[in-house]
């Protein structure tokens, strides 16, 4: 491998670790910070959870294009579409923080075993939405950097998880909008 490769993996490694950690660490604090509590008269964002669960719905379909276009050898398309479900990824998370940081969180109403399966499509949906930003990450600096069979390696175990976070982002939101106020 030669030295400007070299250089540019680890410059990226580092970017892949600091917004590994930075990204969930910010969003977990943000989340934390309410606006009205702290005094700001800002208007609650209400009308934003069914606009950032369409966000996650289109990124599962672009994500599954994406694969069907690489399986027909479309590079140039897949790339598009890749760019294109990282960019969705990064509205969700915006609108998700924005909708936290002004409204009061919901609380899920359902109960029995509803309750059961409601909570851990959100444990898993949390947990692996943490997991994914680093296999995306890296998955697409390999791609920058053309090491294409090690990007088809780590794609094959990022695709899925970052499909489950995105169907599971709608599946969460279908279950808690009949409870929001």
């Amino acid at each position: 491998m030669n030295q400007t490769i070299k250089s540019k993996e680890e410059k990226y490694r580092k970017w892949v670790v600091t917004l590994s950690i930075a990204i969930p660490l910010v969003v977990a604090l943000l989340f934390g910070v309410n606006l009205p509590k702290l005094g700001f008269d800002v208007e609650p964002l209400s009308f934003l959870p069914p606009i950032y669960a369409s966000i996650n719905g289109i990124t599962a379909i672009v994500l599954i294009l994406a694969v069907v276009a690489i399986k027909k050898k479309k590079r140039k398309l897949h790339e598009g579409l890749m760019k294109s479900a990282i960019l969705l990824s990064v509205m969700f998370l915006g609108m998700y923080v924005a909708y936290h940081m002004t409204s009061e969180s919901t609380k899920f109403g359902g109960d029995g075993m509803i309750k059961y399966v409601y909570y851990f499509i959100l444990i898993t949906h949390i947990i692996l939405s943490i997991t994914i930003i680093p296999f995306v990450l890296i998955t697409y600096v390999r791609a920058l950097l053309t090491k294409f069979d090690e990007h088809k390696k780590i794609a094959r175990i990022a695709f899925p998880l970052w499909l489950y976070v995105a169907v599971t982002g709608v599946v969460v939101y279908l279950m808690i909008s009949p409870y929001y106020g």
